[in-house]
């Protein structure tokens, strides 16, 4: 519950310090992604070879196959998805990813925000 208040208080800083309109929902921006993501660090890694966590390591995670990491147990749904990472697959996975990938591990309910998962994916595509 304090993790989740904590995220609500940091996506209101976020969103208040901003003008409207600055900023392309389709571009995203990845600054604020980096602070949308602060409530993703307590499960995911962003270090190249950072043992997995809750959830897996997303260094390099835009552009590799779902599943592939041999240092993490993927569900097998996941894992036999098919879905490559990319600008589609994540804002879809970030909406809902049971929706996505039925039978998926991550318990999550998604970012409704249109912009803040642009700003999310943004932030994503810069770890390498």
């Amino acid at each position: 519950m304090v993790l989740k208040m904590r995220g609500v208080a940091l996506l209101a800083a976020v969103l208040g310090g901003f003008p409207a309109g600055a900023q392309s929902v389709d571009a995203g921006n990845a600054a604020t992604g980096k602070l949308v993501f602060l409530q993703c660090q307590a499960c995911h890694a962003v270090t190249p070879g950072a043992a997995a966590l809750v959830g897996p390591d997303l260094a390099g995670v835009y552009g590799r196959k779902a599943g592939a990491l041999a240092a993490y147990n993927y569900s097998t749904a996941l894992k036999a998805s098919g879905i490559v990472w990319s600008a589609g697959t994540l804002d879809a996975w970030l909406t809902n990813p049971a929706s996505l990938v039925p039978g998926t591990k991550m318990a999550f309910v998604g970012i409704a925000s249109q912009k803040l998962r642009a700003d999310v994916i943004a932030y994503l595509k810069t770890l390498k």
